[in-house]
């Protein structure tokens, strides 16, 4: 009897891990999407709501880190300043691999399409839930 016990205890607890897994990846891929609808029409503060909101916020890219939420969004701000160059976003995810309890790496790739010239490449990112919430804390794009 007490095996069975701990069988059923056992296997409730791994669909309870899984369940949060699931809910995890599932709000991850939300801000994502919710990151690309906020490009595509321009709000670029929008598209930082994905971002953890700190100085320690970091961003690799073309041989340069830069740290800060704002830093980052002026950069995006100087890069894209027209609908022409901000286009249509849309992301594929090849990968989400939990890293610890209250973080997950995700690996894919982005779909530029403008105006002036498609943009494709590649990222990295790590989110991390901050005060219940999940947000970016690096990202490592090319």
């Amino acid at each position: 009897m007490k095996s069975t016990t701990l069988f059923f205890f056992a296997l409730l607890t791994t669909i309870g891990t899984l369940y949060a897994q699931n809910s995890d990846i599932e709000t991850i891929k939300n801000v994502l999407h919710n990151q690309e609808k906020a490009w595509s029409n321009q709000d670029l503060e929008g598209f930082m709501e994905g971002y953890w909101k700190s100085e320690d916020l970091t961003y690799y890219s073309g041989g340069r880190i830069t740290k800060g939420w704002q830093t980052t969004l002026g950069n995006y701000k100087k890069g894209y300043p027209t609908q022409a160059e901000i286009g249509t976003l849309n992301f594929k995810i090849d990968q989400i691999s939990k890293i610890t309890e209250d973080s997950y790496y995700v690996m894919g790739q982005y779909f530029l399409v403008r105006d002036v010239g498609d943009a494709n490449g590649t990222f990295m990112i790590i989110f991390k839930r901050i005060n219940g919430e999940w947000k970016i804390i690096a990202d490592s794009s090319c």
